[in-house]
């Protein structure tokens, strides 16, 4: 298609550059989509202006849409497209302000305040979570959903993903953190969406333009089927699967953020972001267990719960010996590493390794804390545990673990990191049941090599299988395995995403889990908010299986 119009219209940058396209092409995950066009929009203008261009060519060029992409760390296929690619780490890359008091702001999805909200940032999408958290912490403000890939994230991708981490056993995903979103629409215009009350909604509904449209219809939507919504709300402490519609009303305030959150750029695009911020706790220290034997695991983490650990977090043996074959990846940890080198080298490798991160507003508080939790668990299950002496000594075990995932990308020869069966989540009283059934439904892949990490202090796991994806069976697997796992996940009243998001890997699986009838909800929620299907298709709704399996990387 000939792109010539548009770079009249606009001040960012176009490329058709082969070797461009082909690095946008890829993300974190196991496709290839190569894109036709790449833009760098300069500001929030040339955003609507693309929008307003693509929108009136679309009837004539039906394959024609724009995908917003930020770091390009998404596992789930969610911005690959084959024809507009909008980069926004160019341009959108300010922190707009950073205040501190937030005057005890409440969030407005019926939980209370947390204590020590104290501040909030605005932020354009494309600013990567390493530089925001260091602006904040000069500020001692922290927003605390960042995930395992914090250094090398964006905002944006945290939001349009719904993403959590190690700090979201206690704080909550990032949908709990926007206060407000500035996006641009179909109809070419951009528009403040928050947390609004009845008499506001009103206002809005009474409006005639596309945005009184859209109030006018999801309010309708949504009180229509007040009862199909709220029975489908996943029963689990995290969630990124489908719309959430469940968490738009909840009885006095209509907030369309929860809808925008999580969506993955398919209902328009993120131009601003206000985030609200806390105030880190000040000491920590981590209770370090080793386990040898899953069975005890749901009791045992149960068990270290009752403590209230603020982050609990659990890597497997096969991620530790990867940790330990390639050290120089965890920036000089080698000679801290030389217990677990004897541990393996004696054949006393622990199955898993959980971290229990205990902090407080004093080291009085945390050493009590941490000690009384290992008490508990050697008392009961008399296993090897260890309380780091310092922030240096933890950060051994968070580098094994915020690493796990670009150690094994990065160190596979021909096989590929296969992230399908990424991101699943049960109850922890289930994880005894859920993991044995887990690693003998991959068991029946003969040789398939896969590792285990995740949040075990909410039975959040991410398995990522090796892959050599020039085998058509492995390739055959990718599809197999999903039906089987899902299956398990779904049986245990789980989520198939709690915060790596559909993508293209699992939007074929959210009728599984949720049924037509929800799904349908789904569909009708994006064409209210995108009519001509313009936006990041084929993503939440629309899946098309054919081309998702002829978009997996063949080398």
């Amino acid at each position: 298609m000939n792109f010539s119009e548009l770079k009249n219209i606009i001040d960012g940058e176009l490329t058709v550059d082969d070797a461009v396209l082909t690095r946008y092409s890829r993300d974190a995950s196991i496709f290839e989509v190569k894109p036709e066009l790449v833009i760098h929009p300069k500001d929030a203008t040339d955003v609507k202006k693309i929008i307003s261009w693509v929108s009136v060519q679309k009837p004539n060029h039906p394959d024609l849409s724009i995908t917003a992409r930020s770091a390009g760390t998404d596992m789930s296929g969610g911005p690959l497209n084959n024809s507009i690619i909008l980069d926004f780490t160019k341009y959108f890359n300010r922190i707009l302000d950073l205040e501190v008091d937030l005057e005890g702001a409440p969030f407005h999805d019926g939980r209370v305040p947390l204590p020590g909200l104290a501040g909030y940032a605005l932020t354009e999408p494309g600013v990567y979570y390493r530089d925001f958290e260091k602006e904040t912490l000069k500020k001692n403000l922290l927003m605390p959903a960042y995930p395992a890939s914090r250094e090398i994230c964006t905002i944006g991708g945290m939001v349009a993903n719904n993403s959590g981490g190690e700090k979201s056993l206690s704080y909550g995903k990032t949908d709990r953190y926007v206060q407000e979103l500035n996006a641009a629409l179909s109809d070419g215009n951009e528009y403040v969406f928050k947390a609004l009350n009845k008499d506001e909604v009103e206002q809005k509904k009474a409006q005639q333009d596309f945005e009184g449209q859209i109030y006018r219809q999801m309010d309708e939507l949504i009180q229509s089927n007040r009862e199909i919504i709220a029975k489908a709300k996943p029963d689990v402490s995290k969630n990124s699967a489908g719309y959430a519609l469940w968490d738009v009303f909840d009885g006095n305030t209509f907030d369309l953020t929860k809808l925008f959150v999580g969506s993955q750029g398919t209902l328009g695009l993120i131009t601003k972001i206000k985030l609200k911020l806390i105030n880190p706790k000040k000491y920590s220290k981590l209770l370090v267990i080793f386990l040898n034997d899953l069975a005890p695991l749901g009791d045992l983490v149960n068990t270290v719960m009752t403590f209230k650990p603020e982050s609990f977090e659990s890597y497997d043996d096969k991620t530790l010996r990867l940790a330990l074959k390639f050290f120089p990846r965890l920036k000089g940890y080698l000679f801290k590493f030389l217990p677990e080198f004897w541990m393996l080298l004696t054949g006393g490798m622990p199955k898993l390794v959980l971290l229990a991160e205990f902090t407080g507003d004093s080291e009085i508080e945390v050493d009590q804390k941490v000690k009384d939790a290992q008490q508990a668990v050697a008392t009961r299950f008399g296993v090897k545990t260890h309380i780091t002496h310092s922030t240096a000594e933890a950060q051994k075990y968070w580098a094994v673990r915020r690493e796990s995932f670009n150690l094994l990308r990065k160190h596979v020869g021909r096989e590929h990191t296969a992230p399908f069966i990424d991101d699943v989540i049960v109850h922890v009283e289930q994880l005894p049941e859920f993991l044995p059934k887990l690693n003998e439904l991959i068991g029946q892949y003969k040789g398939l090599t896969y590792t285990i990490a995740g949040h075990a202090g909410d039975a959040n796991f991410h398995i990522i299988p090796l892959m050599d994806f020039r085998r058509e069976e492995n390739r055959k697997a990718i599809s197999e395995l999903s039906d089987k796992v899902y299956d398990l996940v779904i049986s245990l009243r789980g989520s198939i995403t709690a915060e790596h998001n559909d993508g293209l890997i699992r939007t074929p699986y959210l009728e599984k889990m949720y049924g037509r009838e929800v799904v349908e909800l789904f569909k009708k929620t994006k064409e209210i908010f995108d009519p001509l299907n313009i936006f990041n298709p084929g993503k939440k709704v629309g899946a098309n299986p054919e081309y998702i399996n002829s978009h997996i990387v063949k080398e």
